[in-house]
């Protein structure tokens, strides 16, 4: 009977912080965070990824949203697993209709950016320009050069609300990433794929402040 009156407290002050982490807006402005962090941060995840390290991308994209874009503890945990969830589902698809499965857990995803978020975006217009770049970088052997930047440079333009002209070094420098590792795979020079990050989420941050 101890324990309970003991556990009864705690569990249910658990349950109202994980419902207030999960469901109670914030106002953290998306324009304010550290491009040179989240460069890094973006540098590491890729290795993750690419090395299928899934706890590590998993910590890696937590601290992101945490650190830079705002995101509290249970809200970041919920985010990170419906972006890893995509990126999943995306990965065994073989056609649009296959990749199209993905597109739930993005809308989730930037439902939960948006919770957090002091200004409003469409959240199923940004969830389908994700997942048209991750398809464009998919498939990059059947579109001409340029298409990729274009997809990347149209996502921040639906975000942030500008033109999309304006995003156009970011996307150029983002897109030479992956192009870069793609082309290098195992042997990926990822000092210069950290430059190239750097470089593109610096162009961003100057573009939406």
């Amino acid at each position: 009977m101890k324990l309970r009156i003991i556990l009864l407290p705690a569990l249910c002050g658990t349950a109202l912080w994980i419902t207030e982490d999960l469901y109670f807006p914030r106002r953290h402005d998306l324009r304010s965070f550290d491009p040179v962090q989240v460069a890094s941060l973006e540098t590491a995840m890729w290795r993750s990824y690419y090395d299928h390290r899934a706890l590590d991308l998993f910590a890696e994209l937590t601290r992101l949203l945490r650190q830079e874009y705002g995101m509290p503890l249970w809200r970041s945990w919920l985010a990170a697993y419906h972006a890893a969830r995509a990126a999943e589902v995306f990965q065994r698809g073989h056609n649009r209709g296959e990749y199209e499965r993905a597109l739930p857990d993005l809308v989730s995803f930037y439902r939960l950016i948006l919770r957090t978020s002091s200004a409003d975006f469409d959240v199923s217009a940004a969830a389908r320009l994700e997942l048209e770049w991750w398809i464009v970088h998919r498939e990059r052997e059947r579109h001409p050069p340029g298409d990729l930047e274009q997809a990347l440079a149209v996502l921040q333009a639906e975000i942030y609300h500008l033109p999309a002209e304006r995003f156009a070094e970011h996307a150029r420098a983002r897109a030479e990433a992956m192009l870069l590792r793609d082309a290098r795979a195992a042997g990926a020079d990822w000092s210069e794929i950290g430059r190239l990050l750097s470089l593109s989420w610096s162009s961003l941050h100057r573009a939406v402040r």
